[in-house]
């Protein structure tokens, strides 16, 4: 069974070899690690935007090769998931393959948003229950017991999963791979392979 490796990966400074070690993993448990590297995307030219296009249809066509997602949902550059990882997430929950997730932060996501917001968020009543807006009046999502945007935990919990949640006690959040061979392992027991 191939697999898609989602993740902010794709940006550390050791991408490739970070990939390698997800795919390693992967193989160990019976699976042919897909990462988004391999894609084999047309990088020439000049238009960036051409080139952006390019890498994007290329993952999205891995994708569809694939049997089913694991997606790194750790927060980047704020509270969230990576925005890529979540439209691939969509993606491959919309063109009918499971998706499985895991984590690298235990805090949930009310409390990231929260923490990110500081002193703009404020307690308000947000759909006839207490909650939070942020400093534009914006509601904030405040379904306890989230890892994320209810979109992303819906999509993992509807593929019959749960997301894998680890917080690293060494190594950096993005690279640490405790909990996505977890993750690898909960896919297998679902699969039953």
């Amino acid at each position: 069974m191939r697999v898609y490796l989602a993740g902010p990966e794709v940006f550390l400074p050791n991408a490739v070899e970070a990939g390698q070690k997800k795919k390693d993993i992967c193989t160990k448990y019976g699976l042919t690690g897909v990462y988004p590297l391999d894609s084999g995307a047309d990088l020439s030219g000049d238009d960036q935007a051409l080139i952006a296009l390019r890498i994007c249809e290329a993952n999205e066509r891995l994708i569809r090769t694939c049997s089913f997602l694991i997606a790194n949902m750790t927060p980047f550059r704020g509270p969230s998931a990576d925005v890529g990882t979540a439209y691939e997430m969509g993606y491959a929950r919309g063109h009918g393959l499971r998706v499985f997730a895991y984590t690298n932060e235990e805090d949930r996501f009310v409390a990231r948003t929260l923490s990110f917001l500081g002193d703009s968020a404020k307690p308000a009543q947000v759909f006839g229950a207490p909650g939070f807006v942020d400093g534009e009046g914006m509601a904030v999502e405040s379904f306890t017991g989230l890892w994320d945007n209810l979109m992303l935990d819906g999509a993992v919990i509807g593929s019959g999963s749960h997301v894998v949640a680890q917080t690293p006690l060494l190594s950096p959040r993005c690279s640490n791979l405790g909990a996505f061979e977890a993750c690898v392992a909960e896919a297998v027991r679902v699969f039953g392979v």
